[in-house]
């Protein structure tokens, strides 16, 4: 076996390992949309394409929900 083999063995085995890795990291992300406090930041996507004034914000907050 010469260096040009061992060069395609590696080549093939680090892009099935990087492919697996991506494919799982992306599973993470659509598993986990809410953080730890509840919130689904997808909602937020849309900020930029509806960002008129007229507009219903993504979290309206209403005067009687004071914190």
């Amino acid at each position: 076996m010469n260096i040009a083999d061992l060069q395609a063995y590696g080549y093939f085995a680090i892009t099935v390992f990087m492919t697996v890795s991506l494919y799982a990291y992306i599973y993470h992300l659509y598993k986990n949309k809410k953080d730890a406090d509840g919130h689904d930041y997808e909602e937020y996507s849309n900020m930029a394409l509806h960002d008129d004034i007229g507009d219903t914000p993504v979290n309206p907050i209403s005067k009687d929900d004071k914190k």
